[in-house]
């Protein structure tokens, strides 16, 4: 589960760079001055900075706690298989 959590976030961060860039580069020409393309860009990447951070920081976290919370996720997960099985075969 821990991997499977962390390749969907990197797969986020990666799918935010490319948005940000595809959506620069497709509205370059709409900027009306070098000072708006300049004030888009810093924009864009400091989104991209602070999004990006805050990913590496969460896995940070997951990483340091994830006995405790993936745990918690495996015991509800047999509880609920058990409870399944008692109400398949009674």
């Amino acid at each position: 589960m821990h991997r499977r959590d962390t390749t969907v976030a990197w797969a986020f961060v990666l799918g935010l760079w490319f948005a940000i860039i595809f959506v620069a580069l497709g509205t370059w020409h709409l900027a009306p001055s070098t000072a708006a393309r300049s004030a888009l860009l810093v924009g864009g990447a400091v989104v991209l900075m602070f999004n990006t951070a805050a990913i590496v920081a969460m896995l940070g976290h997951y990483r340091e706690d994830r006995d405790f919370m993936y745990g918690l996720d495996i015991r509800f997960l047999d509880e609920a298989r058990a409870a399944r099985r008692k109400r398949k075969y009674g």
